[in-house]
């Protein structure tokens, strides 16, 4: 059977990936450098069966998206599989309509981006951006001026109880002994008590909490949910703590909500343009502590995600279907243009 071609942009996350593939004699990788025109990247992908893309919007060149207008030039593709959980260059419709697998690593680096949540929400409740802030200025003068709070014993609300949600949720709940609510729509609320979570509606997740963390993907439900409305029905003092995806929530109604004190602090791992502009009003405020995007870049989490991604491409090499597909309905045409490819049905 012929090998099963696969390429990459640029880089990937981490070497596992590729020590990985190596591993199977049936995989070919392809790479296709940064320097590469869209047409000579456009080239490479159309003779490819898989397709390995950066999870990160502002990373990849949008003509490199995998969207319709690319789909219907890679005659090809069977899968496309995200470098990580989130797939926002990935349009799972267009897939859909294409016959072509879309696979993220969902759970890959759970561990990385919960300490990291965990770690936001620390810092805030503590006051550590705006001590920070007031040391630089040298206006760090009254320590009672900086009192903090504790985050043991308090109401920590999560949108959405996935992989990193569950994780998150953990640390909370048996490190600080946190009553932990979610809104998920996904999960009914048995799944979410065996996973330490009590199943909320979105009302009562935004009135109850008195730390907020988000955990769902960008979606078109999902992209700006967290508006001004949402924020003005939170608790007063309430923190807001993001390392899902930007646009999730609004920037400019996160902002005045700090400026009112309706928000007391907020940590934001993920931006509507990433990195952020440096005069971003965000970057700017005493009571924000920022990071780009970084709550999963870590050595553990990056070596996890490309090894369980080059996995994938195994599986379908070897002619199995492989996990974590998010668009499961695809599955019935997806196996037939694998048989048609390589002369062989596809073992679930």
């Amino acid at each position: 059977m012929a090998k099963f071609r696969l390429a990459y942009y640029g880089f990937v996350p981490h070497q596992m990936f590729l020590d990985t593939c190596a591993k199977d004699p049936d995989l070919e990788v392809v790479h296709i450098p940064l320097e590469a025109s869209t047409a000579e990247a456009v080239q490479t992908l159309s003779s490819c069966h898989g397709y390995y893309v950066m999870a990160s919007r502002d990373e990849l060149p949008r003509p490199l998206h995998v969207h319709r207008e690319l789909l219907s030039k890679l005659p090809n593709l069977l899968m496309a599989a995200s470098y990580g959980a989130g797939y926002d260059p990935l349009d799972p419709e267009a897939c859909t309509e294409a016959g072509v697998a879309l696979v993220n690593q969902a759970g890959g680096n759970a561990e990385g981006v919960a300490e990291h949540a965990v770690g936001m929400m620390l810092a805030c409740l503590k006051r550590m951006p705006e001590a920070h802030a007031a040391m630089l200025a040298g206006t760090a003068q009254n320590r009672a001026t900086l009192m903090g709070r504790e985050l043991r014993g308090r109401v920590v609300g999560m949108l959405g109880a996935g992989h990193v949600g569950t994780r998150t949720a953990e640390i909370c709940r048996l490190g600080f002994g946190c009553r932990v609510i979610a809104c998920d729509p996904f999960l009914d609320a048995e799944t979410m008590k065996a996973r330490g979570v009590e199943k909320v509606d979105f009302d009562t997740f935004l009135a109850e909490s008195d730390v907020i963390t988000l955990h769902c993907p960008l979606t078109p439900k999902t992209r700006g949910i967290i508006g001004k409305e949402a924020f003005a029905r939170m608790k007063k003092g309430v923190v807001f703590v993001t390392t899902a995806r930007g646009s999730i929530h609004d920037e400019d109604a996160l902002l005045a909500a700090l400026q009112s004190g309706q928000v007391a602090s907020a940590g934001l791992d993920v931006w509507e343009l990433e990195p952020p502009p440096v005069d971003h009003p965000l970057l700017k405020h005493p009571a924000v502590i920022a990071s780009q995007h970084t709550a999963g870049v870590t050595q553990e989490s990056r070596a996890n995600i490309t090894k369980i991604a080059a996995l994938a491409f195994s599986d379908i090499a070897a002619g199995r279907m492989p996990p974590r597909i998010v668009n499961p309905e695809v599955k019935p045409r997806f196996a037939e243009r694998y048989a048609a490819a390589f002369g062989t049905q596809l073992r679930e």
